[in-house]
């Protein structure tokens, strides 16, 4: 049995892949494929890719409709119904609200109240309107922005991963930036692949900014299963006193108070992806909330220092580490 590791930077991340198989050159050839298929949604979802569909969808569909490929009207499909779903705790067009702040390419800023206004009047899968007779999506008012950030890279590792079953691979582990991964299989010797979910060092009691402290959570087996992570650290600023991180609650527009990590497995990457970041944004009552959406959900959520008296994790289905428990 030969054991492959491969890795390519793209999304603004690095993935890496581990495939084993029989044969090294048909394995490597699958591998190659599923990265290179990353990089092709890349180019079709970037944000900031101009010729990406997603930007010219921001820059057109106030305009009128604009026809988009069949694959990216489904994801984006997809992500209404997400968006309904969840109450607009995850909501793609969060992208006003992200500039508002100043999280798209920098660091963070405080929002003067007027344009923390006109941003949040522009989010909402509401205003993002669809025809499946051509294909085409506009937008319902001007300053709709899609982001697919909360949502991109789990769509990309479920593609990745239907390349490799194609090419008839059994065995592997792919990540994205440790925030979205999926085991495909088992190990070759026959157990569960293993992610570990760490808590964000700037997430305790210390206030250290620096992730290189982390602690150890859980230990999630996966078995054709991903894994989603929503956490604080990233980007972020302060202010006041005030730490603000990088995501962002929709419905409210500021950054998230209710929890400093969420982690969500479930069969698709692209749902894991999406509902981590639901649940950071709901917090502990979204662990029964994404429950009755999807009963097989496991998940676990990081409460703030400052919410808890002695437990800090709540979990469902997924078993905490001693002394997260």
């Amino acid at each position: 049995m030969i054991t492959l590791r491969l890795a390519r930077h793209a999304m603004n991340t690095r993935f890496e892949l581990v495939l084993s198989g029989v044969a090294e050159a048909p394995l490597r050839a699958a591998g190659e494929e599923a990265l290179d298929e990353i990089q092709r949604l890349e180019d079709r979802l970037s944000l900031f890719r101009p010729t990406s569909e997603i930007a010219r969808l921001n820059r057109h569909a106030a305009e009128g409709p604009v026809k988009v490929s069949p694959p990216v009207f489904a994801l984006l499909c997809q992500a209404q119904q997400l968006a309904a779903a969840t109450d607009g705790a995850f909501d793609p067009t969060i992208g006003p609200l992200m500039r508002a702040w100043g999280f798209h390419g920098a660091r963070g800023r405080l929002p003067e109240p007027a344009v923390l206004a006109a941003a949040r009047a522009c989010v909402g899968m509401n205003n993002v309107l669809f025809d499946e007779t051509d294909f085409t999506v506009c937008f319902a008012r001007s300053g709709v922005t899609l982001d697919l950030g909360a949502i991109g890279k789990g769509y990309a590792i479920d593609c990745a991963v239907e390349r490799l079953r194609e090419a008839g691979v059994t065995s592997a582990f792919i990540h994205g930036g440790t925030s979205s991964c999926h085991g495909l299989g088992t190990m070759p010797e026959g157990r569960s692949w293993t992610a570990g979910v760490f808590e964000p060092a700037a997430a305790g009691t210390s206030a250290r900014e620096s992730p290189t402290a982390e602690t150890l959570l859980a230990e999630v087996p996966l078995r054709d299963e991903s894994l989603g992570v929503s956490a604080v650290w990233g980007k972020a600023f302060r202010a006041g006193g005030q730490r603000f991180g990088h995501v962002l609650d929709p419905r409210a527009g500021e950054p998230v108070q209710r929890a400093a990590l969420a982690a969500v497995a479930l069969p698709s990457a692209t749902e894991s992806d999406a509902l981590s970041t639901a649940l950071l944004v709901l917090g502990e009552p979204g662990l029964e909330t994404l429950a009755r959406l999807r009963p097989k959900l496991r998940a676990l959520v990081l409460l703030p220092a400052a919410d808890v008296e002695t437990s800090r994790c709540v979990s469902r289905g997924i078993d905490l580490c001693s002394h997260a428990a």
